[in-house]
């Protein structure tokens, strides 16, 4: 196993990390609802384009993470998380300039389509919504040396975060067509 890098301190790391996160969405839920009325000079849906490839890197990192921690290679498993949590950062920035400066797009599609298109934003609107603490609380738990702990959350944090991660790219997918 590992060496903790922290020191467990759970009353703070949860302050820390409910902080982290209603910051988060309440940035997400505020700067959404704002669109700058600026001229950036380029295509500013590349800001979408560039959250479907960094979604579809954290998917293959996830899934990547998941092999090596099968397979016990602990460090490579470490390394793919972090390089997992850095492009969701990554990702975070760029979602909010493009909500910043695109505003948001009506899907146009119709049919069973249109419902599909639905039910995959829902569910991944509301599973985006509440991830970023189980990510945190995971990640916490392998800093600090708390394996089983880890272990025990990461089962219900990696599909999750998978499903929400592939489901971004999905919805990119879907709504591009309709950029103006």
């Amino acid at each position: 196993m590992l060496t903790p890098v922290l020191s467990r301190n759970d009353k703070n790391a949860k302050l820390f990390i409910f902080t982290v996160s209603f910051v988060v969405f309440a940035a997400v839920v505020v700067l959404s609802k704002v669109k700058l009325q600026v001229d950036p000079g380029f295509d500013v849906h590349i800001f979408a384009a560039i959250n479907a490839v960094l979604n579809s890197a954290v998917s293959l990192l996830l899934v990547a993470a998941f092999v090596a921690v099968r397979k016990k290679q602990y460090v490579a498993h470490r390394n793919l998380m972090y390089a997992a949590i850095l492009l969701s950062v990554l990702f975070l920035v760029s979602y909010i300039a493009h909500h910043l400066l695109a505003g948001d797009t009506r899907f146009g599609g119709e049919g069973w389509i249109r419902y599909f298109y639905f039910f995959i934003l829902i569910s991944h609107i509301f599973l985006a919504a509440i991830i970023l603490p189980f990510i945190l609380f995971t990640a916490y738990r392998a800093l600090t040396g708390e394996f089983a702990r880890h272990k025990k959350l990461a089962r219900y944090t990696f599909p999750l975060w998978l499903y929400v991660s592939v489901t971004g790219v999905l919805v990119y997918l879907l709504i591009s067509p309709y950029y103006s």
